[in-house]
């Protein structure tokens, strides 16, 4: 079982280049982020008519998650618990059903939370906590599960072709590292760092001050992995080469095959 974690920038401005890479990489599930559309306005037709099941969790110009699944889907849910004001649309899971397998698949697009410190720093911080929560309890049900996506955090300095320059942005501070930190050491696996270690892996690129063309990037999505997930884990690459095409994300796509 394929699964990649894409944060696309839009779907509007990605109508070409996300059906291209789904075409090349022909994952079996993908999580999506930043989809920047409300439900109805998903193009879900293009990706349909690859076969894919389609679910959106949208919001007008901001945000939104999606699911795409070539494998069946079920007991899908919208909206990561906690607090029931919370109106960003930022968290969808699913049941997804493997050949061997079934495995609970659950997209999430963190909050930035600059300018810190302030009140979006607080919302990154308290959407953190809850994303502990969840995680939690997806480890208490003993079966394979994975949280997936945009974390906006920069784990350890290796993470960032030049970490002093991110030092006091929302991404790498202290707590919030450790906020990550504290939900990776609740049981789970950094799939990627299970396969590869060491500096200059990363899968964002900023669009200024030509931060591609000097490999300026930071690792900011990750796949976190309960212990049954793990074990079933053969597989973690990034698509790097995406990030230099014709209008590409800022982010590019990042995959792991399990034994499902």
């Amino acid at each position: 079982m394929k699964i990649a974690s894409f944060n696309i920038n839009g779907i509007k401005a990605r109508v070409q280049a996300l059906p291209d890479w789904l075409d090349e990489a022909q994952p079996d599930v993908v999580v999506l982020q930043e989809i920047k559309s409300i439900d109805e306005n998903f193009p879900r037709e293009l990706f349909e008519d690859k076969g894919y099941t389609v679910e959106t969790h949208g919001q007008k110009s901001f945000n939104g998650v999606a699911i795409l699944s070539k494998l069946p889907l079920e007991d899908i849910s919208r909206g990561l618990p906690g607090d029931d004001e919370d109106e960003q649309a930022r968290w969808i899971e699913a049941t997804v059903i493997g050949d061997k397998t079934a495995v609970r698949v659950c997209g999430l697009y963190l909050p930035n939370g600059n300018p810190a410190p302030g009140p979006k720093y607080d919302y990154k911080l308290a959407w953190m906590e809850r994303l502990k929560a969840r995680a939690a309890d997806l480890l208490k049900s003993e079966e394979p599960a994975l949280m997936a996506g945009d974390y906006n955090i920069i784990p350890q300095d290796e993470d960032a072709k030049r970490p002093e320059a991110w030092a006091k942005d929302a991404l790498a501070l202290p707590e919030s590292r450790a906020a990550f930190r504290r939900i990776v050491n609740l049981g789970f696996t950094d799939a990627f760092r299970a396969r590869h270690h060491g500096p200059g892996h990363y899968t964002f690129w900023d669009y200024q001050a030509g931060a591609w063309n000097r490999d300026d990037g930071i690792r900011i999505d990750h796949f976190l992995l309960t212990p049954q997930a793990a074990d079933l884990l053969s597989d973690c690459q990034i698509d790097k080469a995406v990030r230099g095409r014709e209008k590409p994300s800022d982010h590019v796509p990042i995959w792991i095959t399990l034994d499902a």
